[in-house]
């Protein structure tokens, strides 16, 4: 009885890659993959840009200088140019980047926790648990989305907090299915029989052994979810519904400027910049948060990992 209780505890030793030998495969993987460390240079530089630029700037978000209407960039000491108000853009661009990027960490975040926590309970105890958890993430996924995000914002009003909310709640489904399915291949694995064997209780399997191997896959949802909340909180501002003036995000930017987009104002051109600026800052965040999801996802795979 010692004797294969010794060979259970070195089965389960032996099934795991070590905890610090594991994390440099990956770091080695992510550093070969290109497009991962551009987008992970991007969204660092968008970041200090959005959190760091305005303590350089003199002025704030809402000064306006009507004597400075529709200035094109690079002139009248405007980098981006102004506004209808004479607001400068580049500022405004810095200070939405802080919403838009609050939103998107923090509801990222949100629906990540939930998603997992779901999902490793639905995957591992399985049977009527199992069952009642995947009936209602199929309810949830049967929801319109996108309409249900404009209803609850218009019945429960705008705002940062109640955009997060309402990202979070619905975001989360994803993250949980593809948790569940990584769970439910993980108790199949013969470390996890052999604790169970040794007694170990439900909770230490669950934390110790099925949490880090789901981890992996579950970072990679994050990033993916950031970006489809920076979106989301684009789309909704961009309708009126989501962060709202005179605090800018670069969605009611974005929303902001159709305004006057299509009349030339008090000024002899279109003035462009009031949609190039800070629809160019969403594209390249929600790129190279993409580059980078893709890379961790080759990075982390544990195929992958015990190849390189």
């Amino acid at each position: 009885m010692l004797l294969m209780k010794k060979k259970i505890e070195q089965l389960q030793d032996s099934s795991v890659i070590p905890i610090g030998t594991y994390w440099q495969l990956v770091r080695k993987r992510f550093l070969k993959h290109r497009l991962a460390l551009f987008g992970l240079i991007i969204l660092v530089f968008v970041t200090m840009f959005s959190l760091i630029g305005p303590l350089f700037m003199k002025i704030t978000y809402d000064e306006f200088d009507l004597s400075a209407i529709f200035a094109p960039p690079f002139s009248q000491n405007h980098l981006f140019g102004t506004d209808e108000l004479g607001r400068d853009v580049l500022v405004r661009v810095m200070y939405g980047g802080r919403i838009s990027l609050f939103v998107g960490f923090v509801s990222s975040l949100i629906t990540t926790a939930i998603g997992l926590l779901i999902g490793l309970i639905s995957g591992y105890f399985g049977g009527i648990v199992d069952r009642l958890l995947m009936r209602f993430v199929d309810v949830m996924l049967s929801i319109p989305l996108f309409p249900i995000l404009l209803i609850l914002t218009m019945v429960f009003g705008s705002g940062l907090t109640n955009t997060i909310l309402v990202l979070s709640v619905f975001g989360w489904m994803g993250v949980s299915r593809l948790v569940r399915g990584v769970v439910l291949s993980i108790r199949e694995n013969e470390y996890i029989m052999a604790a169970r064997v040794l007694g170990t209780s439900r909770l230490k399997i669950l934390f110790k052994h099925v949490l880090p191997n789901a981890m992996p896959i579950t970072i990679v949802s994050m990033t993916l979810n950031l970006s489809y909340a920076i979106l989301s909180e684009s789309s909704l501002s961009y309708l009126g519904l989501g962060i709202q003036p005179p605090t800018p995000s670069w969605g009611n930017m974005l929303q902001r400027s159709m305004n006057y987009i299509l009349s030339t104002g008090h000024s002899n051109t279109v003035p462009w910049w009031l949609v190039f600026f800070p629809g160019f800052m969403i594209f390249i965040t929600v790129l190279s948060v993409n580059f980078l999801g893709d890379g961790l996802r080759d990075a982390l795979d544990p195929k992958f990992v015990s190849e390189a």
